[in-house]
């Protein structure tokens, strides 16, 4: 799936970047076309020479270079990949991405790219742990960056854990996976739902839950990765609506999820139920603030649409319907009762009490339950990471169309 992509990769002063000539190599090999962009840190551990001999062609460092061409260096190198690999990636070069500092030309060319980010994260491990590079990468992957985790052994500088850079082999493989995937739903229309939904109790209050969405999102990014027509009606969310979607719809309260939801599935071949919809709203609502005095508040509660067992009653024949499950006990109990009661395809449960999983975190511990009874367990992840494996997992070989 490499032939004739357009990769540019960014090289930066890290031990690991004599590694970075294999990978130019290996995507040669594979028939892609590679352009190099290196930090000055980076010509200390391999020459530029060597990055031209073996891609074939100019290596860029200098912003200040004599320009060759009448395009500005570093737009055009944005606009000319297909995808932008940054291997190895050090803990600077990630703040830096994070934070959108534009100070020399890979940082710059990286401000200005669209296209697909991946970044091969490689350093101390100690580094590697420490919170403001785990900040950076999250910050990175929520915006849709791909990161190419690390592998956990003896370092260069003799200390041993994570951070040693992936092996070339192995991040030129996640690359040709990406670009195969990249069409494979093209025509087919996928629904998601994110974030939860509020309830009003008065005009400053409401009843809503922990959900920030970032799973949904998730789930929405991966499927314009692969080429469909991607519909994402969220909830309140502090995210940003991923690039690509075909149609983004903002709702507020279950009834409006409802209405958007049952409008959008009749067309959608798949549809990925990723929401925290409230299963109740108050019974009446108050047109001004309810001012607090000393006597208890009661308010009386009614039940919500059951969203997703509705469209387990409209689903028609070839629509995968997937729905999630968060608990807190007898996860795989329930869930498989949900499956039944709501006919469902797939469900993907999470026990929201175990650390790094559930509600407002960018990992999650995840199974994927199937109708036949099969249960595929997954560890921690990034919701990103997640969001593959459900598509892996969910679709079927013969996918196409809306049909």
């Amino acid at each position: 799936m490499l032939e004739g992509k357009k990769i540019l990769l960014g090289v930066t002063g890290g031990i690991a970047a004599y590694k970075a000539v294999d990978i130019v190599s290996r995507l040669r090999k594979a028939g892609a076309e590679v352009r190099v962009v290196m930090t000055r840190e980076a010509t200390e551990f391999v020459t530029e020479l060597t990055f031209r001999e073996i891609s074939g062609n100019p290596v860029t460092v200098d912003m200040w270079a004599p320009i060759q061409h009448w395009n500005v260096a570093h737009i055009a190198l944005a606009d000319w990949a297909d995808a932008v690999l940054v291997a190895p990636a050090t803990a600077n070069i990630l703040a830096k991405a994070a934070l959108g500092v534009a100070d020399d030309m890979l940082t710059t060319t990286l401000l200005a790219s669209t296209s697909p980010l991946f970044f091969a994260p490689a350093m101390n491990c100690n580094m590697y742990a420490h919170p403001a590079v785990q900040k950076n990468i999250e910050t990175l992957t929520a915006r849709g960056a791909h990161i190419i985790a690390p592998e956990a052994g003896k370092l260069a500088c003799g200390a041993e854990g994570p951070g040693r850079l992936a092996e070339p082999p192995q991040i030129v493989a996640i690359l040709d996976d990406f670009f195969a995937r990249g069409g494979q739903l093209s025509g087919v229309k996928v629904l998601v739902t994110a974030a939860g939904t509020i309830e009003p109790i008065d005009p400053v209050r409401y009843i809503g839950n922990r959900s920030s969405g970032k799973m949904g999102y998730a789930l929405a990014e991966e499927a314009v990765a692969r080429g469909a027509d991607v519909v994402l009606v969220s909830g309140p969310s502090a995210l940003s609506a991923p690039k690509g979607l075909k149609t983004f719809i903002s709702v507020e309260t279950a009834q409006e999820m409802r209405e958007a939801v049952l409008r959008e599935a009749e067309a959608s071949r798949i549809v990925i139920k990723a929401a925290a919809v409230a299963d109740y709203h108050p019974k009446t609502v108050a047109a001004h603030k309810i001012k607090k005095n000393d006597e208890e508040l009661s308010i009386t509660l009614e039940k919500n649409p059951d969203i997703l067992k509705e469209l387990g009653q409209r689903k028609k024949k070839g629509q995968i319907l997937v729905g999630f499950a968060a608990e807190t006990q007898n996860l795989l109990q329930y869930a498989q009762e949900k499956i039944e009661k709501k006919n469902l395809d797939f469900i993907v449960a999470n026990d929201v009490t175990k650390p790094g999983a559930g509600f407002n975190t960018s990992t999650n511990i995840v199974k994927l339950l199937s109708r036949d009874g099969a249960v595929k367990e997954m560890p921690l992840m990034t919701k990103r990471e997640i969001a593959k494996c459900i598509f892996d997992y969910i679709l079927p070989d013969d996918l196409g169309g809306n049909n």
